[in-house]
Formats: C-alpha cells, structure tokens, sequence
C-alpha cells in the first residue's frame, strides 16, 4: 500500500493555487517582496500539508515549497511541487537555484514565530528587512471558500450528533470526566481528529469541556467564559470529578475537529427541568443570539455587535454575569474559526472589522452564574449575502433528559 492509498481528504489543487494568488495580492499592497510561511496551520492553508518544511511565497511567480519531513508524504498531500531541505540555513540556496534572490523586505508570522526561529531566519535572511505579515494571513484565512465551508458543514453535523450522543450517556451520579471520556471516544468514532489547534500563545484545549453545576462556573485562565475545575492544577479547565445531579444545568462545549477545519457547540443539558432562574436567564442569551443574528449582516462592525450584546445582557438583568461573573472577564462574545479555533474575526470590544460573506463565527452568549453553574448557547454561522447562516442545528433549548 502506497502512502497516497492511505491518505484521504486531499485539498483541491486549485483551492491551493487560489490561496497563494490571494497571499501575493496582499504581500503586493504592503510593500512585501515575499512572505516566508512556517507556521503548521498556515502551512495546511497554503499547502495543504502540515509536514515539516518552509513555504516561500515571492511577490511574483511560483511558491517554493522545502521540506524537511516528510519529503515522500508532503509530495502525495500537497498540490505544488516539493523540493527536500536538509537544514533552513539552504533556504537562500534553493530560492537562487529557482532565480528568486533574497527579499529586500521577509515577511515572517511574528505572532507566532518563536524568539529563537525569529533570529535564526534574521541570520538567515542577513540583508532582508523582516516584517510581520501575520495580520495579512489571518484577513485571508477569515473570509472561507466554499471548499472550507463545506469542511465546516460537515464538521458542524457530527457535532450535532455529539450533542445527540449526551441524551444517550448522560445519568445521574456520572462523574464530568466519566461523560466526557464516553462523548469524546463516540467524536473519535465518527472522525474527530483530535487536535484542535489554537493560535493564541500557549493555550491548548483538548476536545472542548463539560462541566456540570457550580463547577462549572469556576474560573480559570482559559480564552472563554468559561473554565472548569479541570482535574488537576496543570490543565485548571474542563471536566473533572464532580458528578452530575438533577436539576443542575450540564454544560457540553465541545469543538468537532474534522479534515482540519473545525464546529464550535454549545449545548446545556439537564437531569430534570432546571429552577426557573437559570431556565430564565438560558433563554435571555437565546434572545440575544437572535438579534445578533438578524443584526451580522455583511458591512456590520464587529464591535458595534459586542456593544449591542453587552447592552441587551444588561438590559435583560444578566450584565453581571454574561460571559463571565469574575474579573477580569474576557472581551468577545464571538470568535472566528476554521482550521484554528481563534481565527478572524472576533465580535469584540473596540474592534473595528466588519463582516463580510464568508467569514465564519462561533457566537456564544453564555451567564455564569458563582454557585449555580453556567446556561447559554453557542453555535458557529457562516456569514452571507443575507446574514447568518447556522452550520450546527441541534436544538438551543435547555435538553431535559
């Protein structure tokens, strides 16, 4: 068996060659020579592959694409030609084997890169002026094709059936860890492949979280509202021991991860109907979500949005708790996302982006409550010409099992 009978899910050559155009149009418009790509996701976006190597994207002609490992493997998923590298310091040898001599301005993923790799391709690169070109890449990545929203759609559909799964598992005295583990060997089955890669420095999630009552309102260091216990000091989020009890709100934040392109999903789900407060305050944030909805329209301004989600929470009596109860809350109530979880563009505050068809968001207006637990939904949406459009479907209703 040949290493292309054994891979699958190939992105289309054409998709490939659209990004790279895309990139240089860009690199062009900011005064780039050429762009040198390392980082795995981007890698994935403009190669289709997440082997080891280094893309360099000229402000004119055809990228060049140095492998390290693995050479044979990079050669059967990527759609443009592989040329093996033994070490990064060949770089400047292969681009003038190709005619390309060395950019008078590199531009480098500096929100990414690490210190050392920074200086070793400033050793490298000795006569270019290096300047980071990570906002480019992430304004391309945030408007999808209709290759990657089709990735999206499926992904969104096997984590509805996730969602479905916890009707099936979910039982009293089940410790968090315990669902969790059943849910995420049930995602595996269906295709989930595990990673779900984060841009933000240093923060990692495995699968997504499950937390039920108080417990879930504890509050950790995690990009969301919400954190978790965890089961230990070094992860401090996600499930952990407490067990599951009637009438106490079960929160299933799970990200499907499927052909590199990712659903984020929120559901809440109860053993027995819910007290009337929190069953309250989960259909102000189904509220909120609906106006959002008919207000992401393209031309809206993603900060314009976070003020009208901010003002409507506090209007409906949950300002003190809506996506957070503890200082310092986070900023946003909806991120991107695609192959990252953390992508362009993010409903924030002060943030001046507007949408446009395309862009993909995980909105998510959530209450915490300290003692309690956490109600709220979250869903991703693909922006169009007529607004949003959901790519997952599960019911946003409190599920009472």
């Amino acid at each position: 068996m040949t290493i292309n009978d054994q891979l699958c899910h190939i992105v289309p050559g054409k998709e490939l060659s659209a990004r790279i155009r895309d990139l240089q149009i860009r690199l062009k418009n900011q005064g780039l020579d050429g762009a040198l790509v390392i980082q795995k996701a981007d890698l994935f976006y403009y190669t289709g592959t997440t082997q080891n190597g280094w893309l360099y994207v000229p402000e004119d002609g055809d990228a060049v694409f140095m492998v390290f490992k693995s050479v044979e493997r990079a050669k059967a998923e990527a759609r443009l030609p592989v040329i093996p590298v033994l070490s990064p310091k060949k770089i400047p040898d292969i681009l003038s084997q190709q005619g390309l001599g060395l950019p008078e301005t590199l531009g480098l993923e500096l929100d990414v890169l690490p210190a050392a790799q920074y200086l070793m391709f400033k050793e490298i690169f000795n006569t270019s002026h290096i300047q980071d070109v990570s906002f480019e890449i992430r304004s391309q990545r945030a408007v999808k094709s209709e290759f990657e929203i089709q990735c999206m759609q499926r992904a969104g559909l096997m984590a509805d059936r996730v969602a479905e799964q916890v009707t099936q598992l979910i039982r009293p005295g089940m410790p968090e860890i315990e669902l969790a583990g059943l849910l995420e060997a049930y995602a595996r089955k269906l295709g989930h492949q595990g990673l779900i890669r984060m841009r933000l420095w240093d923060n990692h999630l495995f699968y997504g979280h499950i937390m039920c009552g108080a417990a879930a309102a504890v509050p950790g260091a995690f990009a969301s509202p919400t954190a978790g216990a965890g089961l230990n000091p070094s992860i401090g989020q996600g499930p952990g021991r407490d067990v599951i009890r009637p009438n106490e709100p079960v929160l299933v934040d799970y990200v499907f991860s499927l052909d590199g392109y990712l659903a984020d999903h929120t559901r809440i789900f109860s053993l027995g109907p819910l007290p009337d407060d929190l069953q309250k305050a989960h259909e102000a944030m189904l509220t909120i979500q609906e106006s959002v909805r008919t207000a992401a329209v393209p031309g809206a301004v993603t900060g314009d949005l976070y003020d009208q989600m901010i003002a409507m929470a506090d209007d409906l009596g949950y300002g003190d708790f809506f996506m957070g109860a503890f200082h310092p809350k986070i900023r946003f109530t909806a991120h991107g996302l695609g192959i990252e979880l953390d992508e362009f563009p993010f409903i924030a505050k002060g943030q001046t982006q507007t949408l446009v068809p395309g862009m993909t968001l995980a909105l998510e207006p959530k209450v915490v409550v300290p003692g309690k637990g956490v109600v709220g939904i979250e869903n991703t949406w693909v922006v169009t010409d007529a607004g949003l459009d959901r790519l997952t479907r599960f019911p946003d209703a409190v599920c009472v099992v």
